[in-house]
């Protein structure tokens, strides 16, 4: 397979299209963490039962897992060299 560049150089290994999905799972990973953060003013004598809550518990590290996997593509899925790269 031959890597082909007007410039003569070898090809990047990432588009911007890759770039981009990473940055959007990323974004993901992040938004999963903060859905696993919060609680409220605790005490050390006061048990807080929120932290049991659907979102921190179930919710949040499927989008962590999620973003991690938008990730994994975004490094492994190979797209079509375009004009305009």
């Amino acid at each position: 397979m031959e890597n082909r560049d007007n410039k003569g150089g070898e090809r990047m290994p990432f588009s911007t299209k890759n770039y981009v999905m990473m940055l959007a799972g990323v974004v993901v990973i992040v938004l999963g963490f903060v859905l696993m953060s919060g609680g409220g003013d605790h005490t050390a004598t006061q048990f807080d039962e929120s932290i049991f809550s659907f979102r921190r518990i179930t919710l949040a590290p499927i989008v962590v897992i999620a973003g991690f996997v938008v990730v994994g593509v975004a490094i492994m899925k190979r797209f079509k060299p375009s004009d305009k790269e």
